[in-house]
């Protein structure tokens, strides 16, 4: 029996591929405007939410983190943000984001753009606690950190490649295999598109179409996207005419997400994942003649190729195990010192389940305040639905993290309660930097001397109703939302 020789394939893992070098070259310049459109996000909300006087203080967040775990937090929660957490160090980090994702679409130093861009928006997620913990930040922070690589010097090679092929289909196998696991019923009588169109976080107008078409259509819908997420994920490590299937399939799906949901940047990114499966022969046939370039191949760069190899003897294991966690429910029984852990809080091997389960039905939260508790004037959000003449628009890229964690609250889930109590309490206080996050403040000058929550049920209109009074939908008024008194430090 042959026994396996590191020092023989290793080598053959970091040779360059050919393959993807103009792939590889339109990856970066597309997920360059993926970074622009995150941080810009970011910039529009960070004060208020994690910012001096925002919902949830980067500062005692820190000083909690550091009582804790001591001399080790730096490295066990790394952010740049140990060093200066005020609102301008959280602003200016956000903005010179921007500024390195228009360099890195340029060309400019590629592998200084990427290198900076990932610290800075791991520095973010890392510091935005509840507001940052999105599976879609953790696969902007992996896709980003294997994207050194291809700007490394050493080009795209087949273990990079790899790992690029590795995350994509950790994506798409695990969202699925969440849904199976869930036992949710909606999934299990293939009736989640009848509902999923109405209650996601953040519909847009092309949801309300959606949502007309007939039962069988959506029934379909459902069953199509459970067969891409379980079976067409494992033709990613198939020969070429299955990688194609698999390229087209997905990117199909993503494309129809994006019509029907706003979902900040996830499936953009994930469409550029996708580019891996196709290859510079594929990519060639699709693209403008204007970017049918050819770009210079890698060069050896030993400390590079080092750099990766441990890289990906972190990221498979680290992952590996988030598939197990998956299956045997033991993610919140791992502690924090797990091996994985430390590998994670770097955004790296990270496991993924989108949408495992699906609400039934949409409630909306309308806060409003009164001076003197007869008179009621609303809080406006910016994109959630605020009234029934509200058109849900279409925002992809936008990621509007307030508008999106109301959502949770909603359904009453109590892990959401203490955030937005102290949203409640900066709402009371008139805080310059919550209420920016509004839409509209009624009291722009005195604050609310009273607040009072109501909750509606919100349901489409049909396609007569809405014919008929112009509105995509309709309320039912259900009654107050319970408070519970905020923890203030």
């Amino acid at each position: 029996m042959n026994k396996v020789n590191p020092s023989r394939w290793l080598p053959l893992l970091l040779e360059a591929d050919a393959r993807y070098r103009l792939t590889s070259w339109l990856f970066l310049r597309l997920l360059a405007l993926i970074y622009l459109a995150a941080f810009f996000s970011t910039a529009l909300e960070i004060e208020g939410l994690v910012g001096e006087r925002g919902i949830l203080p980067a500062g005692p967040y820190l000083d909690a983190l550091s009582g804790r775990f001591g001399e080790i937090s730096w490295l066990r929660f790394p952010t740049l943000f140990w060093i200066d957490h005020s609102d301008a160090a959280l602003l200016w980090t956000s903005y010179l984001g921007c500024v390195f994702a228009v360099l890195l679409f340029f060309g400019w130093r590629p592998l200084l753009s990427l290198i900076v861009l990932f610290l800075l928006y791991l520095s973010l997620v890392r510091v935005g606690q509840l507001f940052f913990n999105f599976q879609w930040e953790y696969l902007l922070l992996e896709a980003g950190f294997l994207s050194i690589f291809l700007a490394s010097g050493i080009g795209p090679n087949r273990l990079v490649v790899f790992l690029l092929h590795w995350l994509l289909f950790r994506l798409r196998f695990l969202s699925g295999l969440s849904k199976l696991l869930t036992g949710d019923p909606s999934w299990a009588s293939l009736t989640t598109l009848n509902y999923y169109f109405e209650t996601q976080p953040l519909p847009h107008i092309g949801s309300w179409y959606a949502h007309q078409l007939p039962d069988w259509l959506l029934r379909t819908g459902t069953g199509l996207t459970l067969f891409v997420e379980l079976l067409v994920p494992f033709f990613i490590f198939l020969p070429r005419p299955f990688r194609l299937f698999a390229a087209v399939t997905t990117i199909a799906v993503q494309v129809l997400i994006i019509s029907t949901s706003n979902h900040n940047f996830i499936n953009l990114l994930t469409i550029a994942l996708c580019l891996f499966l196709l290859d510079d022969r594929a990519i060639r046939r699709i693209v403008p003649g204007w970017l049918n370039r050819t770009p210079a191949s890698g060069t050896k760069s030993p400390i590079a190729a080092a750099a990766l190899a441990i890289a990906a003897l972190l990221i498979v294991p680290a992952s590996g195990y988030a598939i197990y966690e998956l299956i045997a429910d033991q993610r919140r029984e791992t502690p924090w010192d797990h091996p994985t852990n430390w590998v994670r809080a770097w955004g790296l091997g990270s496991g993924y389940h989108i949408f495992p389960t699906m609400q039934t039905e949409r409630h909306e939260l309308i806060i409003e305040g009164s001076q003197d508790g007869r008179d009621w004037r609303p809080y406006e959000f910016r994109y959630k639905p605020n009234s029934p003449d509200d058109t849900p628009a279409f925002i992809v890229p936008l990621h509007p993290r307030l508008d999106w964690m109301i959502w949770f609250v909603a359904p009453q889930n109590p892990a959401m309660r203490p955030w937005f109590e102290r949203f409640m309490w900066r709402l009371q206080q008139n805080e310059p930097s919550v209420t920016g996050l509004l839409k509209t403040n009624p009291y722009p000058e005195t604050g609310p001397r009273y607040l009072r929550i109501r909750v509606y049920r919100y349901r489409f209109t049909t396609a007569e109703e809405r014919a008929r009074t112009g509105r995509v939908w309709n309320t039912e008024y259900l009654g107050l939302f319970p408070r519970v008194p905020p923890r203030i430090p």
